[in-house]
């Protein structure tokens, strides 16, 4: 499975710049997104997180400033890296960008050279903090993949997967307080499953956004497994209205639980990656 590549958001109004920023970067391995004004730079980095928004300061409507001061005030987005990129080159203008928590300030002209090592660098910051999921507070990332790369030495464990679907048509009806209230809500529900018929060395952590891993022992894999799926799907229909309970599951885009298993006798694994897509392949 190909890994994704970084999302960059530039945010320009100059469009030679935007347009040569986007090839360049696309070049560089990045996935790129652009747009010219600052209202549809937050609502873009509410609809989908990027890794990272490089942000103009000077903006048709609201100006860079104002747009990351309401990302670094929003709980889902106050931890995307910001690179301030503009002709303002006062000392004041630095520093108030800097107190607004951006992570670097370039100013016009730049060396293009000179920005990709400090886009690099962000990054790199970003993921070495990037630990636990701010919606839900489970491990994320490299404490997941540890975790998993734990089981290519053992011979004894076993591995349930729960993905939640359709979270992305709920997110749009009902938007994303109710979306991460979801997402909580479905992590504490696991968390307590494994509590309870666990063992004190099971972990849960997640692997996506939507996708949650339980690393536990083959003997509690049926019980875990059944004890998750009644309390979810029993649980499903009330994060809907109700009166769009019926309207949902009519239209096929029911929020919907899916739930995979992996066990150590099914291998062996030569790494992390074919683990990681057997499981994905291995439906109850």
């Amino acid at each position: 499975m190909a890994e994704a590549k970084p999302v960059i958001l530039i945010v320009e109004d100059d469009l030679d710049v935007a347009d040569m920023l986007n090839a360049y970067f696309r070049v560089q391995g990045y996935e790129v997104l652009t747009v010219n004004w600052g209202e549809d730079a937050i609502r873009s980095c509410n609809n989908s997180l990027p890794a990272l928004v490089i942000l103009d300061i000077r903006l048709p409507d609201i100006d860079g400033y104002e747009v990351a001061r309401r990302l670094r005030s929003n709980r889902r987005t106050k931890e995307i890296p910001i690179i301030f990129l503009t002709e303002k080159r006062n000392r004041a203008d630095r520093l108030q960008g800097l107190e607004l928590g951006a992570d670097d300030y370039i100013t016009k002209p730049f060396d293009v050279q000179e920005l990709r090592l400090r886009v690099r660098n962000a990054l790199r910051r970003s993921a070495q903090g990037t630990l636990t999921n701010p919606v839900t507070n489970l491990p994320e990332g490299p404490l997941v993949e540890e975790r998993l790369e734990e089981c290519l030495e053992k011979e004894d464990w076993a591995l349930l997967m729960v993905s939640l679907e359709n979270l992305d048509g709920f997110r749009e009806t009902y938007g994303f307080v109710a979306s991460d209230d979801v997402l909580r809500a479905i992590s504490l529900m696991i968390h307590n499953a494994v509590r309870d018929l666990g063992g004190t060395s099971d972990f849960v952590g997640q692997l996506s956004p939507t996708e949650f891993v339980i690393v536990t022992h083959p003997g509690a894999l049926s019980d875990l497994t059944e004890r998750i799926r009644l309390r979810l799907e029993q649980s499903l229909d009330y994060f809907y209205p109700i009166k769009d309970r019926a309207r949902e599951e009519k239209r096929g885009k029911r929020l919907s639980i899916r739930i995979n298993q992996l066990q150590a006798d099914q291998g062996p694994f030569k790494n992390l990656g074919q683990l990681k897509a057997q499981l994905s392949k291995q439906r109850v």
